[in-house]
């Protein structure tokens, strides 16, 4: 007996060190919070990629590599970080470059150095920007991009004003790609159920769900130290320790709950926006990630939270039913984002920008 309860003593020891090893999500905060911090008046290079990487990304998956030259920034996709389940056409891949890019042009921009950008294809189909000099032109959007954040919960129902629909329209009016704004709730109940259809497709597929456990970071200092990826508490589930969390997922991770969740989540919303490029290829997808991430720094300037919901265009059965609903048959829909009024959960990591910039 006494050996008995030495053992079981040595476990619950063992657990409760696994718990103070995880880290704090104060220590997670204040990681996270130094990747935020306000731009420079005059900044170097890298600073103005620090801005880049503030954008949003499949799976956190920070997708991209920096290289700088005379008076221009390369932004090259990182085909180390696919997810080839989920993105087997690297479609997310290309649309992370286009949020990416934004982010840099507006920086540029409020720094006195605004620029062009254009995509190369001859060059893995990075996407450059090129600098120019002129008039400082600091934008609400700019102003946003430390803040903005994809919010996975519960918003509040309350309705977006006609005025905040006209800016997010005008924010997200990039030349190639097309937004639908739907806010009458018998066709949010239709995007709704093509959801749910898809992610009860997805958790079905095995190696979808080993790819996503792959992203998946359980522990803020798990999340510090890989510095990308999604973690449990940016989405409002408790931390876990590394070793504990993949399989607590597996135990708790069923179709059934992950769709009641998204039914609530989306019943929440009184928005949802989808972006569609005008065609179907690398360069387009950039177009339709700026065109997003402009509507996203617009949202987070006017007090809204967003989230993504790309099931129904991961999902590629989907795909035509989502076109035909907003009236674009012949069209490839890029992204489907949720919107409202909501709670701020914390930010997602980013990776050191040393680990980013090619020499």
């Amino acid at each position: 007996m006494l050996g008995g309860g030495a053992l079981a003593f040595a476990g619950a020891g063992a657990v409760y060190a696994a718990f103070r090893g995880m880290g704090s999500l104060d220590e997670y905060e204040a990681s996270v919070a130094a990747t935020r911090t306000a731009l420079r008046q005059m900044p170097e290079l890298r600073e103005f990629v620090r801005f880049a990487t503030l954008a949003s990304s499949g799976h956190n998956t920070q997708p991209w590599r920096f290289r700088g030259g005379a008076n221009r920034i390369d932004i090259l996709p990182d085909f180390s970080r696919r997810t080839p389940v989920v993105d087997p056409d690297d479609h997310h891949l290309f649309v992370s470059l286009g949020c990416a890019a934004e982010n840099l042009a507006l920086a540029s921009g409020a720094r006195g150095r605004p620029g062009e950008l254009h995509f190369d294809p001859s060059n893995d189909g990075a996407v450059v920007f090129e600098f120019s000099s002129g008039q400082a032109n600091v934008s609400a959007l700019f102003d946003a991009i430390p803040g903005r954040q994809s919010s996975r919960t519960d918003y509040d129902g309350k309705p977006v004003s006609a005025a905040d629909l006209q800016m997010l329209t005008a924010a997200a009016a990039v030349p190639g790609v097309n937004l639908i704004l739907i806010t009458d709730r018998p066709r949010i109940d239709l995007i709704r159920d093509m959801v749910v259809a898809g992610n009860s497709a997805q958790m079905a597929d095995r190696p979808f769900v080993q790819e996503l456990k792959t992203w998946l970071r359980f522990s803020p200092r798990q999340a510090i130290e890989m510095g990308d990826g999604l973690f449990s508490a940016s989405s409002g589930n408790p931390s876990l320790p590394a070793w504990l969390g993949p399989r607590v997922f597996d135990w708790v991770f069923r179709a059934d709950a992950e769709n009641d969740k998204y039914a609530r989540q989306i019943a929440s919303s009184p928005g949802i926006a989808v972006f569609v490029a005008q065609k179907e290829d690398r360069e387009h997808w950039v177009l339709a990630g700026r065109a997003c991430q402009r509507f996203a720094l617009r949202a987070t300037a006017l007090g809204l939270k967003h989230a993504f919901i790309n099931q129904p265009v991961e999902v590629a059965r989907l795909r035509p039913e989502l076109a035909n609903l907003i009236s674009l048959p012949d069209r490839r829909p890029d992204l489907v984002m949720r919107f409202g009024y909501g709670p701020s959960l914390p930010f997602s990591a980013r990776r050191p920008i040393e680990g980013t910039m090619l020499p």
